[in-house]
């Protein structure tokens, strides 16, 4: 039993630091992008939005954030980490007709697909998907780069 603590004690060691990077502690923190709406924080937790290829990243939305009317050109899946997230499909956003996703739920976003999101109180999504990361919102004075 002490022989098999010892084989297994470097292997853990060894995987701790990329255990370490991907805990939300140990995240870099920083404005969302230009292209969301002001007042929210991001974090990459994977990849590179920017480029090609899949990614993750984490935002946190302060209470009474949203994120207009907008579509993706590739399918993206959200995770609510805390909080809860309200959501719906459609050309504007509308809260009578939000559904509520609760800590550790998830949707998924198919790709051109119109949707919205908002949070009541403080909120952590996880978002993952293909990259290059583009929004295109449904009304183009939604657009925060435009103001």
């Amino acid at each position: 039993m002490t022989r098999l603590m010892l084989l297994t004690l470097p292997l853990l060691l060894a995987s701790a630091p990329a255990a370490a990077k991907t805990h939300p502690a140990a995240l870099k923190w920083g404005a969302a992008p230009p292209a969301l709406p002001s007042g929210a924080e991001m974090a990459v937790v994977s990849g590179d939005p920017g480029k090609k290829g899949m990614f993750a990243v984490e935002l946190k939305m302060p209470a009474g954030y949203a994120v207009p009317a907008h579509h993706h050109p590739t399918a993206e899946t959200v995770k609510v980490l805390s909080g809860t997230l309200n959501y719906g499909m459609g050309d504007k956003l509308d809260k009578d007709k939000a559904k509520p996703l609760a800590a550790g739920k998830s949707v998924a976003m198919k790709a051109m697909m119109n949707h919205w999101v908002y949070a009541d109180a403080p909120a952590t999504i996880e978002v993952r998907g293909m990259g290059p990361f583009q929004i295109t919102y449904v009304n183009p004075k939604d657009d925060p780069r435009t103001k």
